[in-house]
């Protein structure tokens, strides 16, 4: 999956735990997306099994969305705590660079830092 399908996943994610259900404008107004960039997107994520859309348009995650999107906001969580924790940065810059590193960062990276956190946090 690509990055921008990870964000889209992420966003549906976060704006279903705000709201009562979640459209493609509420998706293009969160990211800052144009209307047809996100509208591409959500057919795509449609075709691929990761999102359902009902006859009003309301998006919600299927479950193999779900787990995706779970993973993704998971990595994010984590690597914002990282970098907090060792680079000595503000939350809002730790946010902004854990959303660009969650999507590379891999699944034995992320159990390393994992690792090293709860080593941390034992230590204090």
């Amino acid at each position: 999956m690509y990055e921008s399908g990870e964000m889209y996943l992420e966003t549906i994610l976060l704006l279903q735990k705000k709201n009562e259900y979640v459209r493609s404008i509420d998706i293009a107004r969160h990211l800052e997306f144009s209307k047809p960039s996100v509208s591409r997107g959500v057919g795509i994520l449609k075709k691929e099994g990761y999102i359902l859309i009902d006859e009003s348009g309301h998006i919600s995650l299927s479950e193999k969305g779900y787990n995706k999107a779970n993973n993704i906001l998971e990595k994010h969580y984590i690597l914002t705590q990282f970098l907090i924790a060792t680079a000595k940065v503000t939350a809002e810059i730790a946010e902004e660079d854990a959303c660009k590193m969650e999507h590379i960062v891999s699944d034995e990276t992320l159990m390393g830092i994992k690792e090293f956190l709860k080593a941390m946090q034992k230590d204090v």
